[in-house]
């Protein structure tokens, strides 16, 4: 459904299921606290989890010095995981030396 989300808010997708996806995650350089259910490239950043449309179209626009942002674990009401009882949940930015920082903030 993320995948969805993505394509009705103007992004090209191309999804491949693969066997490993840890091995993948390492190889992207996903630090551990940032791991989620699926891992993305984005015009030279990693993407993980199930980061907002918007949140993706501000990392593009502003282009920040890191390797990626996260929606670590898979909180309820994040794009793809709609529902019942929505939570609160941050985007984290991270570098490739495993630094964190909040992205983004989002509210039910």
């Amino acid at each position: 459904m993320w995948v969805a989300h993505l394509e009705e808010n103007g992004f090209t997708v191309k999804a491949t299921d693969v066997q490993d996806l840890n091995a993948v995650k390492r190889r992207m350089g996903v630090p551990g606290p940032a791991m989620s259910c699926h891992t993305a490239l984005v015009d030279g950043y990693v993407v993980e989890g199930h980061v907002p449309a918007s949140d993706l179209k501000r990392l593009l626009d502003e282009r920040p010095p890191i390797a990626g942002i996260a929606v670590p674990g898979m909180p309820q009401g994040s794009p793809g995981m709609e529902g019942p009882n929505p939570q609160p949940y941050d985007v984290i930015a991270f570098d490739e030396s495993g630094g964190f920082a909040r992205f983004s903030s989002h509210e039910p």
